[in-house]
């Protein structure tokens, strides 16, 4: 300091410099604030919500022991068309019907798709302009042409006994732009794909799609697997989206704020629900509990089913579909039932390392739990594994996938 300059004058700039430095981060601090608030009506502004008809001839909750109630919500996927509006005179088409469980506890959630081919007893529904239209044994898809998701849960509540919570309805459009907000998604095609009917052509190998590819692949149902294309069709769903909610938790979407947001603003834009999901804190509460529970419990199945038995071109409720939403009415794992499910980070049908020595069917082998495992694999184990991986690989030839 100068012998011409005070000591107060040197205490009085560095004062006005903290002063500054102080305005400026409370200024960022607003504009900050004002940032997420605006991100926030603006997210929660992208929702449709709906408001449906669903009667009084409802499933009963069951209660059940848990922290929190189990939660049911039926998630479809529309081809609908802006502008047509969901349960309206076009309500479009919904090919991709998913129940998700979440338990009570939090601790797991698995989904089972519903085929489109299932022949089912359709109830009473409210269709176009408001009028009733009669129940009738009908393909399970014609549920949502005649009244939307309104028509679809009456119709999966009354073929499952099972109380549906909430429902979500992805427009197809804007699930192109989520896989390309998170800047594709990994899948696996065996075998070239050449579908002339569906105009869908996608090489083999393992690579990353973008938004396009990626609706082409889970829509493809000719060129891979067997000749009922619909089954492998929902396997290779299941698999997506197990590969997408890998990449979706994955610290390169979540510690990126940008594209973390346009991921949400693009999943937002794309869904229509029940005006009691239609807040942004009960979706990001979902997406929370299905972080929480952990990649290794979350489950994807195909409802028990075979040929239906007046016409072998459609399905029909195999007798271990009864076993299978009792579980889901009283909240229990799925068992043996999980013995195909698709897990995110395994392959399909795969086995966890705990679960080697169990057999396909997913009963536990004659090694006793309760002794250590013993460091040479005895015949009765590598057999039981390798009946394991033949029916794992089988499962995902039958399917399209890579095995």
């Amino acid at each position: 300091m100068s012998d011409a300059e005070p000591r107060h004058a040197g205490v009085s700039r560095r004062r006005r410099i903290v002063r500054r430095v102080v305005v400026g981060l409370c200024v960022l601090a607003v504009i900050a604030t004002v940032g997420v608030v605006v991100a926030y009506r603006q997210l929660e502004g992208n929702i449709n919500a709906v408001q449906i008809d669903l009667g009084t001839d409802r499933p009963e909750q069951v209660e059940v022991e848990g922290p929190k109630e189990p939660l049911n919500v039926l998630v479809m996927g529309s081809d609908e068309r802006s502008g047509s509006g969901i349960g309206g005179e076009t309500p479009g088409l919904s090919d991709t019907t998913m129940l998700l469980h979440l338990s009570a506890d939090r601790k797991r959630a698995y989904g089972v798709s519903l085929p489109r081919d299932l022949m089912v007893d359709r109830p009473d529904c409210t269709g176009k302009k408001g009028r009733t239209v009669p129940g009738a044994k009908t393909q399970f898809n014609a549920a949502y042409n005649v009244g939307g998701p309104g028509c679809t849960v009456r119709t999966v509540e009354a073929i499952t006994n099972v109380r549906i919570d909430h429902f979500v309805v992805i427009n197809f459009a804007g699930f192109k732009d989520m896989v390309d907000a998170v800047n594709g998604v990994k899948v696996c095609v065996p075998n070239e794909v050449n579908d002339d009917i569906g105009k869908i052509y996608l090489p083999a190998g393992t690579y990353k799609v973008n938004g396009q590819q990626a609706l082409d692949y889970v829509r493809v149902r000719h060129g891979l697997g067997l000749e009922n294309g619909d089954i492998g069709r929902m396997k290779r769903q299941q698999a997506f989206i197990a590969s997408m909610i890998e990449k979706v938790v994955s610290r390169g979407t979540l510690a990126n704020p940008v594209r973390l947001y346009n991921f949400l603003d693009a999943a937002t834009s794309s869904l229509t629900t029940d005006r009691g999901f239609a807040q942004l804190r009960q979706l990001a509460s979902l997406g929370s509990s299905l972080q929480d529970i952990g990649l290794d419990n979350i489950q994807f199945i195909t409802v028990p089913n075979e040929p239906y038995t007046a016409d072998t071109n459609r399905l029909q409720f195999a007798p271990e579909a009864d076993a299978l939403w009792r579980r889901i009415r009283f909240d229990r794992p799925l068992g043996p039932l999980a013995a195909d499910a698709v897990v995110p980070g395994r392959k399909p049908g795969e086995l966890p390392s705990d679960d080697a020595t169990k057999n396909p069917s997913g009963s536990p082998s004659s090694a006793s739990p309760s002794t250590s495992p013993s460091p040479t694999t005895t015949p009765d184990q590598a057999a039981a594994r390798a009946a394991a991986e033949a029916e794992r690989k089988r499962i995902a030839e039958e399917a399209g996938l890579c095995a």
